[in-house]
């Protein structure tokens, strides 16, 4: 069947076509995307603003008819960390349901964290043993760990990279405290995924991820899905220290980064760097895989 997922993340609405069955990796056929920001349409008081609502309707709206101009019998839509912290969050889902006439639902931080994990799993397999997952988006950094297709622990902690910029760097607080900042909530955090023993695979995915391991030499996404990638922790390093004297511009030109998520890489290292010391993860093998891919496995496995 021909299914469209439509995300909805604190930087980017995503919808993701794709022919799919039960038993079978889902197929790709069309992509539809754009640069909401939503994480940077927010109040004093965390509430989504009235521009930042009309934009996430116009786009949701706008992302029904292309899905179901490319044949889409079914849409699984859901919104993530921008919506789900904000104050008006029942009031932005109940404008953007009765424009589109879609049942968008905002998942829980766990319930990310533990799709994440799915779609991770189903990509390496069973012989990838105990997993490690790491996934850092606009508002939230998920990590999960375990052996089986359910997460021992999954965990979803407010170090996103849009939230952080906005957050510290954007209001001028310094790299150290930000530093010492996220390295004491992931620490905070990670007694009880190291409880459960080493990783034999640790994995990260999504956007921040992939395009950290691009810039560190990993390979271009025209070389296929099928290239292992790789980001290392020294190549991070070394990253997390040359950002530091250079301006947005300048980061847009490194390969991978789309101009829209230039100013939040500073912050995605920086997070990044601390995951990978406090679990003491000399390496990161990035997974193209992620939310989108685990909702639709989980959606075909109730069929």
């Amino acid at each position: 069947m021909r299914m469209g997922v439509l995300d909805i993340g604190s930087n980017t609405g995503h919808l993701l076509v794709v022919d799919a069955f039960r038993g079978g990796p889902p197929v790709p056929a069309h992509s539809y995307k754009e640069p909401l920001r939503l994480a940077e349409h927010l109040d004093d008081e965390q509430a989504v603003t009235a521009e930042g609502v009309a934009r996430l309707v116009k786009y949701v709206v706008d992302a029904r008819a292309e899905a179901e101009d490319k044949g889409c019998t079914t849409i699984l839509a859901f919104a993530t960390s921008a919506v789900r912290d904000a104050v008006n969050a029942e009031d932005v889902i109940a404008q953007v349901n009765q424009a589109s006439g879609l049942d968008l639902q905002v998942l829980a931080g766990d319930d990310e964290a533990r799709l994440t994990f799915l779609a991770v799993r189903r990509w390496f397999g069973w012989s990838a043993g105990r997993l490690g997952v790491f996934d850092i988006g606009g508002g939230s950094l998920e990590l999960a760990a375990g052996s089986d297709e359910t997460p021992d622990v999954a965990q979803s902690l407010p170090l996103g990279a849009g939230r952080l910029t906005r957050e510290w760097i954007q209001a001028g607080r310094t790299t150290p405290e930000l530093r010492l900042h996220v390295r004491s909530a992931v620490a905070e955090q990670a007694g009880a995924i190291l409880r459960g023993g080493a990783f034999d695979r640790a994995v990260a995915t999504s956007k921040t991820f992939r395009s950290l391991a691009r810039i560190c030499g990993a390979a271009s996404s025209h070389d296929g899905q099928y290239v292992r990638r790789v980001l290392h922790r020294a190549d991070l390093s070394q990253l997390v220290d040359d950002l530091v004297t250079m301006d947005v511009d300048d980061i847009a030109k490194f390969p991978g980064v789309s101009p829209d998520r230039a100013h939040q890489i500073q912050a995605g290292a920086i997070v990044a760097e601390a995951t990978m010391a406090l679990f003491d993860l000399t390496e990161l093998e990035i997974c193209p895989w992620a939310l989108r891919e685990g909702v639709l496995l989980e959606h075909l496995d109730g069929l």
